[in-house]
């Protein structure tokens, strides 16, 4: 089991530390439960005001003549705000923790929200989008070092917990938008303004218990592992990281930007049966993303990153082709494979890089998020000049990038 690791004065860090705990003790105690379940919640809470971004994109689609590339830029100016800022958080909070900059970055989502409600046009659109990702910018880092600060030496499990609320608060926002958004228009966007203040209460008590926890100091320099990679492993393994979590991303933003469109030009359903059909694949998602924290913790990561990507791409090919029950059957075990990756990418980055946790967090959360955003505005465009239904055919090629995983190295049994 993986011993936590604090930087050197080399590092031009100060990390933050457990004060008053030894690490074999604090690996005894075990999770820390209650923070855990908090800081999932809050991510709950979170993606599921995000989501509603994605779920209204027909609403707005209608009401603005907008055609499939302003969609994929209203992806763009929410994902890439994220994306942009997060590395910057993470590289800052790595100095100084800030225990209550959660509470303080959710009121970015809150007004994003309530502007989006209000927007009669396509700039404030962006601008309300872009807030929200403001939000999601200074959220993830730094609870992502709660969690692992919570997680009692079970990485892969805390990660799981984490990433299971924000992937059934993805999940929620069509459902939310078939029976609020769709029935009541643009305006009651809203009402979900209620959940971001829900969401500042839990984060500020959380920081509260952050808080007294930490400290900011000048340690020891490191003593590299004789069994730990090199430099150039860790860098060339980093690379492959993002490489695999590009081909997982681009495809869960694919369907998760289009497939409503998809479903209705191909199959002919209604917008609220497709924000259905939407759902069930984001909750297949938020189900593998929960199981395969644990998996990694148990038969390591490496593993479990080789079968959900490359596992996955039989499933995509025939997607393409399949009728709509077929389809729906697909896309629920295609999200169960597929999102099973995502807690073993991002603990073996950290673990590959342990003294710039926040800095990594930051860096491959961004990622997530940028890709997506970039990703869905390409294929936006691909879309207007062909078919969502070639995009598809496109795509289901995107988890064959999985085989780079042979060139991920072998983490020392603790790190596993």
């Amino acid at each position: 089991m993986n011993k936590p690791v604090v930087a050197s004065e080399e590092t031009l860090t100060e990390p933050v530390v457990v004060s008053g705990i030894a690490p074999a003790a604090k690996a005894a105690a075990g999770p820390a439960y209650i923070v855990l379940a908090g800081i999932s919640f809050s991510h709950f809470l979170n993606d599921t005001m995000q989501s509603l971004i994605a779920s209204v994109y027909p609403i707005l689609k209608d009401t603005y003549a907008l055609d499939f590339a302003q969609i994929g830029m209203i992806t763009l100016a929410f994902q890439f705000t994220a994306s942009l800022l997060q590395p910057l958080v993470g590289h800052y909070t790595d100095k100084k923790a800030q225990p209550y900059s959660l509470a303080i970055g959710m009121a970015s989502t809150f007004f994003g929200l309530l502007l989006l409600s209000i927007a009669q046009q396509y700039l404030v659109i962006l601008i309300a989008a872009a807030l929200v990702g403001l939000g999601s910018a200074v959220f993830h880092p730094e609870s992502a070092r709660i969690a692992r600060l919570a997680s009692g030496g079970r990485y892969g499990f805390a990660q799981s917990v984490f990433q299971l609320g924000g992937s059934f608060g993805t999940s929620m926002g069509p459902v939310l938008a078939a029976l609020i958004v769709v029935p009541f228009g643009q305006g009651s966007i809203a009402w979900f303004s209620s959940i971001a203040g829900l969401a500042i209460v839990i984060l500020w008590r959380i920081g509260r218990w952050y808080a007294p926890q930490i400290k900011a100091k000048k340690t020891a320099a490191i003593q590299a592992r004789p069994d730990a990679p090199s430099s150039r492993r860790v860098a060339i393994a980093l690379l492959v990281l993002v490489a695999l979590l590009f081909s997982k991303q681009l495809y869960v933003s694919s369907l998760s930007s289009y497939y409503i469109f998809y479903l209705i030009d191909r199959f002919g359903v209604s917008t609220q049966t497709a924000q259905i059909y939407l759902f069930i694949f984001l909750a297949a998602n938020a189900v593998g993303a929960f199981v395969g924290g644990p998996l990694g913790d148990r038969f390591g990561r490496k593993i479990v990153i080789w079968i959900s990507i490359l596992g996955a791409l039989p499933f995509t090919l025939a997607l393409p082709f399949a009728g709509l029950y077929a389809s729906a059957v697909l896309s629920v075990i295609i999200g169960l494979i597929i999102s099973s990756t995502t807690s073993s990418i991002i603990v073996f980055a950290q673990e590959l890089v342990p003294h710039r946790f926040g800095m990594i967090s930051g860096v491959f959360f961004g990622v997530a998020f940028g890709i997506g955003g970039l990703g869905a505005a390409v294929l936006g465009k691909l879309a207007d000049h062909t078919s969502i239904e070639f995009v598809y055919q496109v795509c289901a090629y995107l988890p064959a990038i999985g085989l780079l995983a042979v060139f991920l190295p072998k983490l020392p049994r603790h790190a596993r």
